[in-house]
C-alpha cells in the first residue's frame, strides 16, 4: 500500500475516495495546521492537510511547517505533493495556469526552517528542491488526465501576508522567478531533511503586482483556484493510479552532510 501526502490550501478538497477517518499527530515540533485527513483509493493511502487550517486561519508566516511535515513522517508517508496558488510574473503564465515547479528562490525569514538546530547540523544539498521521480509521475498523470500543465518554473517564496509590490516583482523577475507565492520554504527543505520525496503544483491564480493594471484581490485568488481544483483532483487521482516508485536520492538526504562532529 503507497502512502501519499498532500498538502494545500483551506480552499481545495479531493473529491471520489473513500474517507477512513481523521488523525491527530503529536509533534515534538507542536501542533500541526490541522488533522490529517486519511483517505483509501485503490492501493494508495492519502493523508490530506489543509496548511492553513480549516478555515484559513494561519497566516502563511505562521504555519507550523514542522510540525506539518513531521506528521507525515510519523504517519509513513514516503512522497508529499503540494498545491500552491501563485502569482505570475512571467507573461507565458495566466491566471488559471497550472504548472509543476521546478526550482525555487526564498526570500522568507524568521521561519523555523530545520529540524537541525540543536546539537547537530546538517548542511543538505537542495539544488534541485523537488524530487524529480515525483515531478515526473505529476506530469506523466496530467497527460493521462488530459490537463495541460506546464512542465517547469521557478518559484519565489516570500514571507507575506502582504501582497508584492510592483518594483519587487521587477526585481523578482530579473532574478528568473516565473511565479510568487508564500508556502513553499521551508515546506520543501524540511521534507528533503526527512528523506521525503517532494514536490509542488503551482495554480497561477493572479498576476503578480504590475505585470497587469488590475488590483490585486483575495477574492480572485479564491475565485481562480475553485476554478482550477476540479483539474488539480483529476490529476491527484491519476498520480494514485500510478503508485509511485522512487528513482531518486530523496531518501538518502543526510548522506554526507553531517558536520558537527561526533
Amino acid at each position: 500500500m503507497n502512502k501519499l501526502g498532500i498538502i494545500a490550501g483551506s480552499g481545495m478538497d479531493i473529491p471520489g475516495l473513500k474517507f477512513i477517518e481523521d488523525i491527530t499527530v503529536d509533534s515534538k515540533y507542536g501542533a500541526p495546521s490541522e488533522g490529517y485527513k486519511h483517505f483509501r483509493y485503490k492501493d494508495t493511502d492519502l493523508y490530506f492537510l489543509r496548511r492553513h487550517g480549516v478555515k484559513h486561519e494561519i497566516p502563511p508566516h505562521k504555519i507550523n511547517y514542522r510540525a506539518n511535515i513531521d506528521g507525515f513522517r510519523k504517519l509513513g508517508v514516503e512522497a508529499v505533493v503540494t498545491v500552491s496558488a501563485a502569482g505570475g510574473i512571467n507573461g507565458s503564465l495566466c491566471p488559471g495556469d497550472i504548472a509543476v515547479t521546478s526550482n525555487a528562490i526564498d526570500f522568507t525569514y524568521g521561519r523555523n526552517s530545520t529540524y537541525f538546530d540543536d546539537m547537530e547540523v546538517f548542511h543538505i544539498d537542495i539544488t534541485e528542491p523537488f524530487c524529480p521521480s515525483l515531478r515526473r509521475g505529476i506530469l506523466y498523470s496530467a497527460a493521462e488526465a488530459g490537463v495541460t500543465i506546464f512542465d517547469g518554473g521557478v518559484y519565489l517564496c516570500t514571507n507575506g501576508p502582504r501582497l508584492e509590490t510592483a518594483a519587487e516583482i521587477t526585481a523578482y523577475s530579473k532574478l528568473g522567478a516565473d511565479f510568487v507565492g508564500m508556502t513553499l520554504f521551508p515546506e520543501c527543505a524540511l521534507a528533503r531533511e526527512l528523506g521525503i520525496c517532494f514536490a509542488n503544483i503551482s495554480v497561477i491564480t493572479n498576476y503578480a503586482a504590475g505585470i497587469s493594471d488590475r488590483k490585486l484581490t483575495s477574492d480572485e485568488v479564491v475565485d481562480i483556484m475553485g476554478k482550477a481544483s476540479e483539474r488539480v483532483n483529476s490529476i491527484v487521482h491519476k498520480i494514485m493510479d500510478n503508485p509511485f516508485t522512487p528513482e531518486c536520492d530523496c531518501r538518502d538526504s543526510l548522506k554526507g552532510t553531517k558536520i558537527t562532529n561526533g
